[in-house]
């Protein structure tokens, strides 16, 4: 499992961690079961602090993509799919509520939405 940090970024590391980690869940890189290098191992590898790698390793467990075993280590939990999926479209349709909202605000129209939203689409492929 390969992690970036980038100090550039305007994203805290933890979740730079806890996203890298998550797509390598996703897009099954990390299969069910498998284990994560422990908090201080990962910490030392990215010369970062232990507290941080602590962090991203509770957001991805409370998000029900790892599960953590005393004196064992973290592993991947099992993927439901369909509710990540349905997770997934439940965060884009607030943030698209939220960008409709702030287009109106400003006088953007559906049609300048519709043609900056996919610009940005493919812009990512």
């Amino acid at each position: 499992m390969q992690i970036m940090i980038s100090n550039h970024s305007k994203e805290p590391i933890y979740e730079q961690i806890y996203a890298q980690i998550k797509k390598h869940i996703l897009t099954n890189e990390l299969k069910a079961g498998q284990s994560l290098p422990s908090m201080r191992q990962l910490a030392k590898d990215l010369d970062i602090s232990v507290i941080t790698t602590k962090r991203a390793y509770e957001e991805l467990e409370k998000n029900g993509f790892i599960y953590s075993v005393v004196g064992k280590g973290s592993f991947v939990s099992e993927q439901d799919n369909e509710m990540i999926k349905e997770r997934k479209m439940r965060v884009i349709e607030e943030q698209l509520s939220m960008a409709i909202q702030n287009s109106k605000e400003i006088g953007i129209t559906l049609i300048d939405l519709k043609e900056l939203l996919t610009v940005l689409y493919r812009e990512e492929e």
